[in-house]
């Protein structure tokens, strides 16, 4: 089957692939990535087989479908313009890729990361944080709702 990947998570290990025809959303797992985990976001496209999971449909042999170039650069093998213009290719590719998420998903997601960021962090120091990206996020239009 093919699809494209709803979501996931390279720290935990999973996420969800939409399949093409329309079906159920797909359970999928990093011990089933046949490429490197860090090629797999949102938007991509995969092939893979289907399995009935023990909670639902799950993906096995996940494959990309068009396998992108390493993000991975060495230090200093390019010029900051280089690198500029890499990103900025790469952010045009993206917006066509990306997962927009509601407000809502947004700050929750916010909260997760800036916790496992920084412990130090008070609630009061996140929720000014949140306010600032969600707002922003808002103004580009990155957030639905």
């Amino acid at each position: 089957m093919t699809g494209k990947i709803l979501r996931f998570d390279e720290i935990r290990g999973y996420g969800f692939i939409a399949p093409d025809t329309g079906d159920e959303d797909v359970f999928m797992h990093a011990n089933d990535l046949v490429d490197e985990k860090n090629f797999y976001q949102a938007g991509y496209e995969v092939e893979f087989f289907l399995e009935a999971g023990e909670k639902g449909p799950k993906a096995s042999q996940i494959r990309l479908v068009n396998k992108p170039a390493s993000r991975q650069l060495a230090r200093g093998s390019l010029a900051p313009g280089a690198v500029r213009t890499t990103l900025a290719q790469e952010r045009r590719v993206d917006d066509e890729l990306c997962d927009v998420l509601t407000a809502a998903d947004l700050r929750s997601e916010l909260i997760e990361t800036l916790v496992a960021t920084d412990e130090t962090l008070t609630a009061a120091q996140i929720q000014r944080i949140r306010a600032g990206i969600v707002d922003l996020a808002r103004h580009h239009g990155w957030v639905e709702g």
